[in-house]
């Protein structure tokens, strides 16, 4: 039985797992795979990406270079970047991005393109599992009518299952080992064994029904947090048209003890997660007749905070009797989130495009990334590529706004509060002290 063969070679860690996608959660896994004693191959596209793993080099924030490299010399990991290796791999995870097209719907091509290599090679028996992010019934309605293509059979050949991606770059307290993992199969074969797999890496695996629960426990999980979000941002711009402290009213809400949770305004949503998942909700929803309206809504008015935050530099410059067109503005902080170098779907760089085309002569100042380029995949706008400034006396005192978009752990506020002569600040980076002896203006979402 394909169950049973499965889980010997798992529970005598003679299974070989290969990993397709080696970034923020692949490279996690297969590491974490291979630090419990399996043999893993992640696969990439990226040749270069691939090389430096077979280096013994990390590119990825949460894992060092000494981790991987002594996987690597001990046998355990490696890279490559030709798909044949497919084939001598018993669990197969897929961790591809899945990106919204420009229409706002799931792009699943990543998912289509790993699916298609590894229905060139699957054999029997072997574990398939999707993590990307997709919308429920990509697993059992997309993946397994491809892969049933090959004359081989669910549960007599080979498993399916989905188990979502939770990863928080940047995060030191929860990282994958010690983040609870959900499972759920297309069969109850395929659950067991996926569950089975993922205990050998993680404290606590929770098993669902179906595919399609874990699908959608994904999307409701980050669409929670951009309904909140877009709570917290709403209640932000009402605070600051009556004029009052959006972070105290905050700090004052969550001091009850129950029906309560804190969220937080900023300047925008980004990453992969929070910005795309409640689109693949509500594109689901809609091929369903049901119109997600309460998902909708938390979208619009989370992706006007960055029109909000320039109204924020327009008021201060005005109160400074400046105009926008000419000002010199440095943003401090371009990553979708503080001390990652990740800026996809930044809302940094729709500040910046919405700042550009008032006049405003644009700089910035990130220690985790030194250029930006614009295209059509992060911001609606265009323009020539920005890199990163040195934080130097000069470049702040000659600054007409300072905004913290990305409040990063490593800038010195202090510092900048006493040369900056305006600074809006998005993330509340300035505490009560540092505003209280601080020699410039501050206006705070």
């Amino acid at each position: 039985m394909i169950k049973d063969e499965l889980l010997k070679l798992i529970t005598d860690k003679k299974a070989t797992v290969g990993v397709i996608g080696l970034g923020y959660v692949g490279l996690p896994l297969a590491s974490e795979f291979a630090r419990n004693g399996f043999t893993a191959v992640g696969f990439e596209v990226d040749q270069t990406k691939a090389d430096r793993i077979n280096a013994g080099e990390s590119y990825i924030g949460d894992i060092d270079s000494a981790t991987v490299n002594g996987l690597v010399r001990e046998g355990r990991l490696r890279a490559t970047t030709d798909f044949g290796n497919l084939q001598s791999c018993d669990a197969i995870i897929i961790c591809v991005p899945t990106p919204l097209r420009k229409t706002k719907e799931p792009d699943i091509s990543y998912i289509m393109a790993a699916a298609e290599q590894i229905k060139q090679r699957l054999r029997r028996p072997q574990l398939i599992i999707l993590e990307s992010t997709t919308y429920p019934g990509t697993t059992d309605e997309v993946l397994l009518p491809l892969l049933e293509e090959t004359g081989l059979k669910l549960d007599e050949d080979f498993l399916l299952a989905f188990s979502p991606e939770r990863v928080d770059p940047g995060n030191p307290q929860f990282q994958t080992h010690n983040i609870p993992k959900v499972v759920g199969g297309v069969t109850e074969q395929s659950t067991i064994v996926a569950a089975h797999l993922y205990s050998q890496i993680v404290k606590d695996v929770f098993a669902v029904s179906s595919a399609r629960v874990a699908e959608a426990a994904k999307l409701l999980e980050n669409t929670f947090r951009a309904v909140n979000i877009g709570m917290a941002n709403e209640m932000a711009r009402l605070c600051y048209a009556l004029n009052i402290d959006t972070w105290e009213v905050i700090r004052a809400a969550a001091t009850k003890p129950f029906g309560f949770m804190p969220f937080y305004p900023g300047p925008g949503i980004g990453g992969h997660c929070i910005p795309l998942d409640p689109h693949y909700l509500s594109w689901k929803a809609r091929q369903h007749g049901f119109d997600s309206r309460f998902i909708g809504l938390a979208e619009e008015v989370n992706s006007r905070m960055p029109e909000h935050v320039v109204q924020l530099v327009s008021d201060g410059l005005n109160g400074d009797r400046k105009a926008m067109n000419g000002a010199r503005v440095l943003l401090l902080g371009v990553a979708y989130k503080k001390d990652i170098d990740d800026v996809r779907e930044s809302p940094a760089l729709s500040i910046i495009d919405r700042l550009r085309a008032k006049g405003a002569d644009v700089r910035y100042h990130d220690p985790f990334v030194n250029e930006l380029r614009f295209d059509d995949a992060h911001t609606q706008g265009s323009g020539e590529p920005l890199q990163s400034v040195p934080l130097t006396d000069e470049e702040l005192n000659s600054s007409d706004c300072v905004v913290i978009v990305t409040d990063h752990s490593n800038t010195d506020y202090q510092r900048v509060c006493q040369l900056a002569r305006l600074i809006v600040d998005t993330r509340n980076a300035l505490n009560g002290d540092v505003r209280r002896t601080s020699s410039a203006r501050v206006i705070r979402l």
